[in-house]
């Protein structure tokens, strides 16, 4: 064609030409792509913005004045659209990043980026049927269930082929110096062995910007969403059993009683998965509305009743959307009375393992102790929901200390008026005491000797950490009852700087512990600290993150 560009946008906004338009973006997308590439840095990403640019241009078509240039127009588009992109991008990529971190608490951290180069000669390196089996298990995300139907086995033996598969991949591996469990492979390959791949660009956007504006920013959106859901749900389940408090951060003394309800854990799981798959369903169906409606722009554009109708309907969708962004992904499992219910008893069965010893002294009895677990996991729902409100409000640091000081204000009143005034007082011991009992019991097992002499050193162990911890709370000018473990400390999840602040406060704890521990410890119980003390402010930072982008609204 030998027309202008502005020719060509007039012909395709006057005479709905898609060929004008398909001629302006093969004419103009290797700059605007190059541009976008440039900003990026991700072939993919770049397409994203190209496509989104060329949609901007059929948008605003009947917009342009003479004496505009258009390739001027579109790289400026260009550079606003692949900075939102990258800002939507780190959002996406902190939210896979979370599934990644709590993956790694379990499992041991493999670096894909040494496991990918050998991926595909490892797979060919299985016998078919193996390499059927990790495809289906761990590139589709199928259950053992239907792995077993896809292979004519029972769910037992595809479970023994798919442990045998992976067995074969890791010992490929470590023969080429990479180390990785079977387990943690698996996860590996579940987070990062399949992406999408890109489509015909030219065509897509040629296409996409013919449908019309009207349904270019809610199949955005849909797009957006669907990426985000994807990953969340791979994570959601396993973040409710552990959003808030996390008891397996520090879960030593604690595991015979947690073991003997995990029959009641598998229960609730059943009915999470059932709220995640519905959540899947409900997205998948807000997914194929916004395509039926790209379908029924496309027919009816010649009928501007219709188009206007059907421009209402995107408009429903898009708030829809904007609706559930507002929340969190804590929000979208717990706003079923079930899901919620579930998760309450999970936390009811983490402060019952936490304050099992605070029971035990006070001699309570089965009814009084129900009512108490009872105020302190419906305590711990309270607070996720402020810690929600907080995050989607933007509150500062300040504002945020006071809402949990008010809150732990609360508590300790409700305590008192439950249990009394003697045993409100033990409470608030015990509870500022946290850091040293837990602290002190899951480092016992690395002490030696006979026992009267590992006894010693951890009541030594147990003295410096509780001293230490109010010369810290000192210096650092907070109240002798701050809670320095900070993920039991609510505020920390509400404010990144809180967390940050509480993280540094044990740090120099540990730190001074370990000073002192000199004098008492053995050169391997001091080395053994030391890694329990970076693992321990490791595993509180990655829960923090963790925890506060699961309750943080999904659109920020």
């Amino acid at each position: 064609m030998s027309e202008t560009d502005l020719e060509l946008l007039t012909c395709y906004t006057r005479e709905e030409s898609q060929d004008a338009f398909a001629e302006l973006v093969r004419r103009h997308v290797d700059l605007v792509y190059s541009a976008a590439l440039r900003q990026v840095g991700s072939p993919h990403l770049a397409e994203e913005v190209a496509q989104s640019a060329f949609l901007k241009l059929a948008r605003h078509a009947h917009e342009f004045t003479p004496g505009t240039v258009i390739p001027a127009w579109l790289y400026q588009v260009t550079r606003r659209e692949a900075i939102d992109v990258v800002r939507h991008e780190a959002r996406r990529r902190l939210r896979e990043k979370i599934a990644t971190e709590m993956n790694a608490i379990d499992a041991t951290a493999a670096d894909w980026e040494q496991i990918e180069p050998l991926l595909d000669e490892a797979m060919q390196a299985l016998e078919e049927t193996d390499r059927a089996a990790v495809l289906l298990r761990f590139f589709g995300n199928k259950s053992l269930r239907e792995v077993g139907q896809t292979l004519g086995t029972s769910d037992d033996a595809a479970q023994k082929r798919v442990s045998r598969a992976l067995e074969r991949l890791r010992e490929f591996l470590a023969e080429r110096g990479v180390s990785v469990g079977a387990g943690g492979l698996g996860l590996i390959l579940s987070a990062n062995a399949v992406q999408a791949a890109p489509a015909s660009l030219a065509a897509t956007i040629s296409s996409a910007a013919f449908v019309g504006a009207a349904v270019t920013t809610p199949v955005l959106l849909a797009t957006a969403k669907t990426i985000a859901m994807t990953t969340l749900q791979k994570s959601l389940l396993t973040a409710t059993l552990v959003a808030a408090i996390g008891v397996g951060i520090y879960e030593a003394t604690q595991n015979s009683l947690l073991r003997s309800r995990n029959q009641a854990l598998e229960q609730q799981k059943a009915s999470l998965v059932e709220q995640t798959q519905r959540l899947q369903r409900e997205r998948d169906q807000a997914t194929n509305r916004l395509a039926l409606l790209a379908e029924d722009v496309a027919k009816a554009r010649k009928n501007p009743a219709e188009v206007m109708q059907l421009r209402g309907q995107v408009g429903s969708l898009i708030r829809e959307n904007k609706a559930a962004g507002e929340k969190s992904a804590l929000n979208k499992i717990t706003s079923d009375p079930t899901a919620r219910k579930a998760m309450r008893e999970t936390q009811k069965m983490g402060m019952a393992a936490i304050y099992g010893d605070y029971a035990k002294r006070l001699d309570l009895k089965p009814e009084l102790a129900g009512k108490f677990n009872d105020l302190l996991a419906d305590t711990v729902m309270d607070n996720i929901d402020l810690i929600t409100q907080a995050l989607h409000d933007g509150r500062s640091q300040t504002e945020v200390e006071r809402i949990f000081a008010d809150a732990d204000a609360a508590l300790a009143s409700k305590v008192q008026a439950l249990l009394g005034d003697d045993a409100a007082a033990q409470y608030k011991d015990y509870t500022q005491n946290l850091a040293s009992t837990l602290s002190s019991a899951q480092f016992a097992a690395s002490l030696t000797g006979d026992e009267p002499s590992k006894q010693e050193k951890l009541r030594q162990f147990r003295q410096a950490m509780q001293e230490e911890i109010a010369t810290g709370l000192k210096n650092a000018g907070l109240p002798a009852d701050f809670q320095v473990l900070p993920i039991l400390n609510f505020a920390n999840i509400a404010s990144e700087a809180e967390g940050e602040q509480n993280l540094k406060l044990l740090e120099g704890i540990y730190a001074n512990v370990a000073t002192r521990g000199a004098a008492f410890l053995t050169p391997e119980e001091l080395a053994s600290f030391q890694a329990f003390r970076t693992t321990a402010i490791n595993n509180s930072r990655m829960a923090l993150t963790m925890n506060r982008n699961l309750m943080a609204p999904l659109s920020k």
